[in-house]
């Protein structure tokens, strides 16, 4: 059995986007990638393992001045000794599935074009906010990637945010984040060959959807997030479940490495991001082991490897 595990590289802002909360500390703009990362790297190099970091390309574009050239050349060192590093799109726009062609062309290109610069290829991309439209998949055959990563087939997922963003909306502080296609629901949950024009079906497209990770039946999510939050007994019932699958894809975010208070995260947000409110100390013991279980049982492998596979099979 496959895993991949990769890690979506969303700044601090983004989650003040999601909560409805303004503008960030301008101290925090690159507070993922100047101490998550190193942390989840670390964490990886203990279990022997290869990942995918999902970039947004504004964080490591190197003409935006001095941190971002840090951030890329962290990474660069990381992708020399055997990682991955995908297209997350140029901004995270929440709506890039919502825009016109022309600019999905534009976010997915200067992302590409910053990344080519730090590895000199990429291979893959996931969404910002999981929806897929046929714009990105042109633009992705276009520019001659293996593989999307961006459908994300989890009801109780999509119900969930659809509580929180009905909730936000309420109390009049609407959430920067959209609800996916609900199409996508009834996507295939594990690899398939998509419809250019229909993202959530089978199809011809060049390219291979690696769709996120829910259990067989329920199709609960199985993500880093929502595992680092689960008790005890809950993880071991989803890691369990995900040995029903031929390939776990095993979404993590830069966040999950993050710690409130040694890494200066203001309350307003501590007090709507469930993982924020528990020590790093203690959510790398959780990450450990559950990365000791994923060892033993599955294959891990970066995203693009696990795509030229997918697209011999299919």
């Amino acid at each position: 059995m496959r895993c991949a595990v990769s890690i979506d590289l969303d700044g601090i802002a983004c989650y003040y986007r999601i909560h409805g909360l303004g503008t960030p500390p301008a101290e925090l703009a690159h507070a993922i990638h100047e101490r998550a990362v190193p942390r989840a790297a670390a964490l990886f190099a203990k279990h022997g393992i290869h990942v995918t970091w999902f970039c947004v390309g504004a964080d490591l574009d190197r003409a935006l001045g001095a941190p971002n050239g840090a951030n890329a050349d962290r990474l660069k060192t990381l992708a020399a000794a055997g990682d991955e590093l995908g297209n997350h799109s140029y901004s995270h726009p929440y709506e890039l599935a919502r825009l016109p062609a022309s600019e999905v062309a534009h976010e997915i290109g200067e992302c590409d074009r910053v990344l080519k610069a730090v590895v000199g290829h990429v291979r893959g991309f996931r969404a910002p906010g999981y929806d897929v439209s046929p714009a990105m998949l042109d633009a992705l055959a276009r520019l001659g990637y293996r593989y999307d990563s961006s459908v994300f087939p989890s009801p109780p997922y999509y119900a969930a945010k659809g509580v929180v963003m009905a909730m936000l909306a309420a109390f009049r502080r609407p959430s920067g984040a959209v609800m996916t296609n609900p199409k996508l629901l009834a996507a295939p949950p594990q690899p398939y060959r998509p419809a250019m024009d229909a993202p959530w079906r089978r199809g011809q497209a060049p390219i291979v959807e690696l769709p996120i990770a829910t259990t067989p039946w329920l199709r609960v999510h199985a993500i880093g997030t929502s595992l680092l939050v689960a008790p005890a007994w809950l993880r071991k019932r989803l890691v369990e479940a995900m040995a029903g699958r031929e390939f776990w894809n095993l979404e993590l975010h830069g966040i999950d490495f993050a710690d409130a208070e040694l890494d200066g995260i203001p309350g307003e947000l501590v007090e709507r991001q469930p993982d924020l409110r528990i020590p790093i100390a203690e959510k790398l013991a959780r990450l450990d082991e559950l990365l000791h279980a994923v060892t033993a049982r599955w294959k891990v492998q970066p995203l693009g490897d696990i795509a030229i596979d997918v697209q011999r099979e299919l």
